[in-house]
């Protein structure tokens, strides 16, 4: 079947709207009609080859649609039902079997090569390979071949008039940003919690820490826009990371130091300042991508051991998608989590203007839509 897709080609290039052929499902598989999809910072730094998926390829992992074929084996959704893409595991590892799909102990390679297990791709162009299967679903394109582990089912949400098409930041960004504060911060009512980074994962760790009930929450981000959409989405504090005096501030709100801090920013100096921003058994969890895979932050180990600092490295906000997602878009139905608002809609043709409109800092969250 021919398919629509925006092909990464060069790093630090733009994405190049082609058409390519894509398989049919094989037996475990799905193949989905993506309504809307996410453009998530990790979805560039694969294209600028710090995961080094082989290029050509179709990179995309926060899509969303409405399942058109399934595989023989699949029970878990059926033609005509809603989805979101999200990340793929293996469900048989120690990590999986203990719940923690996240860290399957395959990750890397089921999200991360550009093939099948089996090291095929579902995508061709004129009989040419095209790396697929990023996080399992390659969703930037008109259709997407997932497996049926890394689909998940929001028929009856949509069918109360939630809007699929911008539903697909929750199965990665926006899952991480609430997944860190409520699964793997635990962020206990009356606490305080600063976010480094208020973009679409900072911004839904807010929401967040508002139903979780902090006390305080702070935000801190170079952007103006950014730190006011805080503020009205939860924040009890905002600041400028760049203000020279930022620590004198968040000592004054925080006199013994923060109970959590939580990092999207991966800049080694800020995770440094947001460990020395904790309390006593602090907790500092880490979800940022650093500037390149040898990115090292230095901190005192005496002070880490005397005050029983915490770091926490977090992948997806340690979320079991099939559970954490439709908790979510509960919560957007009940007005608790307007996630929403950190979303602007393009069109397919206008891909690379989504890009660069959010480098600019217009948008939180672009998602395009595909037809």
């Amino acid at each position: 079947m021919k398919i629509k897709a925006a092909v990464a080609k060069a790093p630090h290039s733009n994405f190049s709207l082609e058409t390519l052929d894509i398989e049919k499902p094989r037996a475990n598989e799905v193949l989905v009609k993506i309504k809307g999809v996410g453009i998530c910072h990790t979805d560039l730094i694969a294209r600028d080859q710090f995961i080094p998926i082989p290029l050509p390829a179709v990179l995309g992992h926060e899509g969303a649609g409405e399942v058109v074929a399934v595989g023989d084996e699949v029970t878990k959704v059926h033609p005509g039902d809603a989805v979101i893409l999200s990340f793929l595991s293996c469900g048989h590892c120690p990590r999986c079997e203990e719940g923690l799909s996240t860290y399957c102990q395959d990750f890397p390679t089921l999200n991360y090569g550009g093939c099948r297990a089996d090291g095929s791709t579902p995508l061709s162009k004129e009989g040419a390979p095209v790396s697929g299967s990023f996080f399992g679903q390659s969703s930037f394109a008109t259709y997407a071949i997932a497996s049926e582990r890394n689909v998940v089912k929001v028929t009856d949400q949509v069918t109360k008039g939630v809007p699929l098409e911008i539903l697909g930041p929750l199965g990665c960004g926006i899952q991480t940003g609430a997944g860190s504060v409520i699964n793997s911060l635990r962020c206990k009512k009356g606490s305080s919690l600063i976010i480094f980074g208020a973009g679409a994962v900072g911004l839904s760790a807010v929401m967040a820490a508002k139903i979780r009930q902090c006390k305080t929450i702070i935000a801190v981000d170079p952007v103006t826009a950014r730190r006011d959409l805080a503020l009205e989405l939860g924040a009890t504090h905002v600041f400028d990371s760049a203000d020279d005096n930022l620590a004198d501030k968040i000592l004054a709100l925080c006199p013994r130091g923060a109970d959590y801090a939580l990092d999207t920013s991966g800049n080694p100096t800020v995770i440094n300042n947001a460990i020395t921003s904790l309390g006593s058994y602090g907790v500092l969890g880490l979800v940022g991508v650093p500037p390149n895979i040898e990115s090292l932050s230095s901190f005192n180990i005496a002070h880490l051991i005397t005050y029983g600092i915490q770091i926490k490295g977090i992948i997806i906000g340690d979320s079991q998608p099939d559970t954490f997602i439709p908790r979510l878009i509960d919560l957007y139905i009940s007005g608790d989590f307007p996630f929403d608002r950190l979303i602007k809609t393009f069109a397919f043709e206008a891909f690379n203007a989504a890009i660069d409109s959010h480098k600019k800092g217009e948008c939180v969250k672009a998602v395009i839509l595909t037809n």
